[in-house]
């Protein structure tokens, strides 16, 4: 070949070989300094005591990190109000013993940074231009959030509304065993099934030791479950006690009424089955079997050339 080829070729390798080392030191040094400078943010933070806290899931545990350091430095500045409404909703869910509202918000912020993200990788793997993608991707990152929660919401109040017959049996045999209705409540979270209404109930036991009254405790419990059937059993049960009525007559009734609710429930999703797999049988069943029966048919007339 000719030399002056060789060395221009040899000068322009050399340049791109440089420029692509400087581009690797460069990505390097951001990598380094970005994850120092979210150490630092991180030892900031306050330590929390999660001893009363539920586990978190492996999905949260991999973002923890930045949901602490989110919370801490941007979200305890947002108004009050707003934190208030947010705790509601957590406590409603159940989703309070997991994180607060300052947490939860900051779950927002990095769920709308992840549907940006994912949406820009999206364009990107498809070589399109089309920012519709990455504004649909990041308004879903936002009600991801809400999506959970209201999945959660459901999740638990189906596990309450199951489990609480087997408590309310536990705490009538336990209170027509003479023990009182703190003793009660302390022998179904003993014997009873694991399970969101063992922790609302371990809540109550906690406010009955701290002194406050039985009514109002089981009160608060109602507020934070916010279910018709724990709205009718905590009423029940303040009622009987203003009366000065049997207290294990008004849950042996209780645990027969939610037992023969659970039963009803039950038969009627047993009765909507048969409607609700209608769409899947149109949609999907109908159309294949329309087509096996149909092909040998439409096969034998083209054979025949009637089509």
């Amino acid at each position: 070949m000719n030399p002056e080829i060789d060395a221009q070729l040899e000068a322009v390798l050399g340049e791109h070989s440089l420029q692509f080392y400087i581009a690797v030191l460069s990505t390097g040094l951001f990598i380094f300094f970005a994850f120092w400078f979210f150490r630092q943010l991180q030892n900031m933070v306050m330590e929390e005591d999660r001893t009363y806290m539920d586990p978190l899931p492996i999905g949260l545990k991999v973002i923890w990190p930045a949901i602490q350091i989110i919370s801490f430095f941007f979200c305890s500045l947002l108004p009050y109000e707003m934190m208030e409404r947010t705790e509601k909703r957590l406590s409603h869910t159940g989703v309070s013993y997991l994180l607060t509202a300052e947490q939860f918000v900051a779950l927002r912020i990095i769920s709308i940074f992840l549907g940006l993200l994912f949406g820009i990788i999206l364009l990107a793997a498809l070589e399109k231009d089309l920012p519709i993608v990455v504004l649909v991707t990041t308004i879903f990152g936002y009600f991801l959030p809400d999506i959970w929660l209201r999945d959660t919401r459901i999740r638990r109040e189906s596990a309450i509304i199951r489990a609480m017959p087997v408590y309310l049996d536990f705490i009538t045999m336990s209170v027509e065993a003479g023990l009182n209705l703190q003793g009660a409540l302390g022998q179904a979270m003993e014997k009873a099934p694991p399970g969101p209404l063992r922790n609302e109930f371990g809540i109550v036991l906690r406010d009955l030791r701290s002194g406050l009254p039985r009514s109002e405790a089981l009160r608060r419990m109602s507020d934070r479950i916010d279910v018709k059937e724990v709205t009718s059993f905590v009423s029940s049960m303040i009622q009987a006690e203003k009366m000065g009525s049997s207290m294990a007559n008004v849950l042996r009734i209780q645990a027969e009424q939610r037992r023969s609710e659970r039963f009803q429930r039950a038969e009627k999703l047993a009765m909507e089955a048969p409607i609700k797999l209608v769409g899947p049988l149109i949609m999907f069943i109908f159309p294949v079997t329309f087509i096996v029966l149909g092909f040998p048919i439409a096969m034998k007339f083209l054979n025949e050339g009637i089509l």
